[in-house]
């Protein structure tokens, strides 16, 4: 280990009349970042990777309203440079350690326009990519400020392929846009969102991640990282130069963030690659720049998979709210109420006969006849139980089985109500054995005029980790803003939804074939997703044969993604009965695990396909998911891809593929599972379905595997 140590900065020229400019490379040389503090004092920034342009010199400033002062013209005071290569272990997570290896550069500048405002800007230069960040140290005569606006520029060095979100307020709940950014329009973009919309900053705005691909084979994403007490940035593109510019999610009256001194910024992310695979790697640098955890004893912080009281509801098998309101006012039950105490029985017996460790119950509790969309600020109170559903008996019956109930906290978007009772809510949780959350904010948001992804909102998520970890709760929050990978700070804090998940799949047009493979280069680079994998019956008219929707994945994708969406919390999202009626390909949920030692991304191409292996935690096991964006075509995954497996040792491999004919569209529940003798020289050849999808589990093989499982051939 190397601790850090402070060193001269040779490159900075001294004299004040020209530009002073200071350079800092990657670890391993490959990215060269220069910064230039012009005679007018203005500050931008380059980077190159392998000597070729990844950001044009790019502008940096700030603007407040109080005071009323644009940072834009500066004097260097002071720059500093430090290396760092420390070795941390990540209280869960897709590796067992993590390598933090950077160089830092330091300037400390002077406003030098009347108002001698002091600020910081620290530039990080790892071999994944660079992270730039504002510090405001305590001023002489000022203590707080009102930002309106952050300057922060990236120029592009062409019209890159994008994978683009709409800048939303309010929702990431969208499908993937895969244009040239020339070709940005966020008005035509608007597929279902259900916060939607009215809040686009502009046409020409979209969201972070952002996903870009050069016509030279660069990979580029654009993020953040640290976000705390800050709204979140989309970007603005400027089409005439393909220059995009941080644009901050401002509060009900306009204003952007609130700061007191001392206080700063998160990071600003650019990592870059010429090989796709390694971006999804680089989201440790993400993790590098947060803090490291709050919670010192995590001993009870259990990543777990889970099924629950859900999907039925998004079939319309059953409803979350109890009856329907009579003429006279009282509420008469429908029949239909999924979650009652037999039902979530039968969820309870499911699990522990499979070894899950939890079960989620949503619609629980009273007000879900009338609370959605309607500014209603008092509609639960998360203690009251509908008058079929006995909290007490379920404590009871679920202990008795070895498996933990999960509460589900819908907020309503009522965010003002929700932090009133946290206390009282986390308080029944933890006298009724329950120790995990799945919060919701669905709606608009009270206080009115307050955005999702604004400065209150976003504080009010870390108030609510931070408030769980009290109670020793964990947390998957949904309808949140996007992760900036705080799951290092905060590591009860399991996963978030944050984009659009499976459940379109159920009452909507869907999820295109791509999406899967496009999640992980841009939603997951912050942090896991809870993205309910796990559908058995893919069509929907299994139902009502009126529907003609569907999940737009073949049977073995929905294994795959097991391996290649990553969560510390996943669900086995399907009904038992539906995977009662499949145990052989079950059996690769039962198997799999949810937190790892190691991962390697074996191919990787965003919109085309995905492959991953993943190391279970404290275990020889190994798990393969590999899946096709590709909605026409048949693919094979081919190659000598175990060779990371342990020389001279042989494995069972566990191939849950699609079948010959499989199509996501015309034949999705089509799979065969195959069972063979592997090692690391092993060549596979697995073909795979259009929109489909292979999972494979890698298991030692022991003395009666060798004698009675043939090798792969």
């Amino acid at each position: 280990m190397k601790r850090p140590f402070l060193c001269l900065l040779l490159a900075l020229s001294v004299a004040v009349t020209k530009a002073q400019t200071i350079t800092a490379s990657s670890p391993n040389g490959a990215i060269r970042l220069t910064t230039e503090l012009t005679s007018n004092g203005e500050l931008s920034y380059i980077v190159t990777y392998k000597n070729r342009s990844v950001i044009l010199p790019s502008a940096l400033y700030l603007q407040f309203k109080e005071p009323a002062v644009a940072l834009a013209n500066f004097t260097l005071v002071k720059a500093d440079s430090s290396r760092y290569d420390q070795t941390w272990k990540p209280v869960w997570g897709e590796y067992s350690s993590i390598r933090d290896q950077h160089r830092e550069l330091k300037l400390q500048l002077k406003d030098r326009s009347g108002s001698n405002i002091l600020v910081n800007v620290i530039f990080r230069v790892f071999n994944e990519g660079v992270g730039f960040r504002y510090e405001f140290p305590m001023q002489k005569d000022l203590n707080h400020f009102i930002v309106s606006n952050e300057g922060s520029q990236f120029h592009l060095a062409g019209d890159h392929t994008a994978f683009w979100l709409p800048g939303d307020y309010n929702s990431n709940e969208f499908t993937y846009n895969h244009t040239r950014l020339s070709e940005v329009n966020a008005e035509v973009s608007k597929s279902f969102s259900s916060i939607s919309s009215k809040t686009f900053f502009d046409s020409n705005a979209v969201q972070t991640p952002l996903m870009l691909k050069s016509d030279d084979g660069l990979y580029i994403n654009i993020h953040e990282a640290a976000l705390l007490n800050y709204p979140a940035m989309n970007l603005v593109l400027d089409k005439t130069t393909n220059t995009l510019q941080s644009h901050l999610v401002p509060d009900a009256v306009g204003n952007k963030a609130y700061l007191q001194t001392p206080a700063k910024t998160p990071w600003r992310t650019i990592i870059v690659s010429d090989d796709a695979r390694e971006i999804i790697a680089a989201n440790r640098m993400i993790l590098n720049l947060n803090e490291p955890s709050k919670i010192e004893n995590t001993s009870w912080i259990k990543p777990q998979k889970f099924v629950g009281v859900w999907w039925e509801m998004h079939v319309d098998k059953s409803r979350w709210d109890y009856g329907n309101f009579n003429a006279e006012g009282k509420l008469i039950p429908h029949g239909k109420h999924g979650a009652n105490t037999a039902n979530v029985k039968r969820f309870i017996d499911f699990a522990a006969k499979n070894g899950i460790q939890g079960v989620l119950v949503e619609g629980w509790n009273v007000g879900w006849e009338d609370w959605f969309g309607k500014w209603k600020e008092n509609v639960f109170d998360f203690v009251t139980p509908y008058p079929d559903y006995d909290v007490k008996e379920l404590q009871r019956y679920a202990k008795s089985k070895g498996v933990k109930i999960i509460m589900h906290h819908e907020t309503s978007g009522s965010v003002t109500n929700y932090e009133r009772q946290m206390d009282t809510a986390y308080r029944f949780m933890k006298n009724h054995g329950m120790d995990a959350v799945k919060t919701g904010y669905v709606g608009y948001i009270i206080p009115r005029g307050e955005h999702h992804d604004g400065q209150w909102m976003v504080n009010h998520y870390t108030r609510a980790a931070e408030k769980m970890a009290g109670y020793k709760i964990m947390g998957d929050m949904h309808e949140s803003v996007r992760l900036t990978g705080l799951h290092r700070t905060y590591p009860n804090w399991m996963a978030s939804e944050a984009a659009r998940g499976n459940e379109f799949n159920a009452w909507s047009e869907g999820n295109p074939p791509s999406h899967e493979t496009i999640l992980p280069f841009t939603r997951l680079m912050g942090g896991p997703m809870d993205y309910t994998p796990g559908i058995f019956h893919i069509k929907m008219s299994h139902y009502d044969p009126k529907k003609t929707n569907q999940v737009h994945t073949t049977l073995a994708k929905q294994l795959a993604l097991y391996v290649t969406m990553y969560s510390p919390i996943q669900m086995a999202a399907d009904l038992p009965e539906n995977y009662e009626a499949k145990k052989d390909a079950f059996q690769f949920i039962k198997d799999v695990a949810v937190d790892w030692d190691d991962t390697k991304v074996l191919a990787a191409e965003p919109g085309e396909f995905l492959t991953i292996a993943r190391k279970a935690k404290g275990s020889p096991n190994w798990f393969i998911g590999s899946i096709s964006g590709n909605s026409e075509a048949v693919s094979t995954l081919r190659g000598k891809l175990l060779s990371f497996l342990p020389r001279g040792k042989t494995y069972v491999a566990a191939i849950y593929r699609d079948a010959t004919n499989a199509h996501w569209k015309f034949n999705p529940m089509a799979y065969v599972v195959d069972r063979f003798l592997v090692d690391d020289t092993t060549n596979l050849e697995i073909g795979i379905a259009p929109g489909g999808g292979a999972a494979i589990s890698l298991m030692p093989a022991t003395a009666n595997d060798l004698k009675t499982i043939r090798k792969y051939k």
